[in-house]
């Protein structure tokens, strides 16, 4: 609090700022938006009661939560920070699909590259040939029909070293 001004919720609520305000530390006077959304959410009454009830050293960030709260509040009356948190958990699920894809789309890349070179390989030596990572080995992490992902991280490392024999593929 500036010395002779009031509070943010002291101006908000048109009275006197005391020297022992609880809102003082945490709703400065330069900035009364804050003050106004946590008070049309929560009341001062009930905001006044919450940091009495909590240590001093963690009423900064309960301030914090409830003006968080408030506002997804004012954006989502209904679900407020779940809502949100929702939100951002089917991006991060689609997000995880979409990279699973591309994981999927590189190893098969890798493979048929291995694949056009064991062929060459097999015609330049003549000899019949088995192939290190074959397409038959790509794990099934993938159901790409329903569009799942398994919450396994993707390993290609653990494909190497496989021996599989392939049927002749026309490159």
């Amino acid at each position: 609090m500036v010395a002779g001004s009031p509070c943010a919720s002291c101006k908000w609520l048109r009275r006197r700022c005391a020297k022992d305000c609880i809102f003082a530390p945490y709703f400065p006077s330069d900035d009364p938006h804050k003050f106004a959304i946590v008070h049309k959410v929560f009341g001062a009454s009930n905001v006044s009661k919450m940091l009495q009830e909590i240590p001093v050293y963690q009423r900064a960030d309960a301030v914090s939560s409830l003006v968080f709260e408030a506002n997804a509040r004012m954006r989502d009356p209904v679900y407020g920070c779940v809502g949100a948190i929702s939100f951002l958990q089917n991006q991060v699920s689609q997000l995880q699909m979409q990279l699973a894809m591309a994981q999927a789309e590189i190893l098969c890349i890798q493979m048929q590259q291995e694949s056009s070179m064991a062929y060459q390989q097999m015609h330049a030596d003549g000899k019949s040939f088995l192939l290190h990572n074959s397409i038959n080995s790509i794990p099934q992490f993938m159901n790409f029909s329903s569009g799942s992902v398994v919450q396994e991280p993707f390993k290609i490392e653990s494909l190497r070293h496989r021996h599989v024999s392939l049927p002749f593929f026309n490159f």
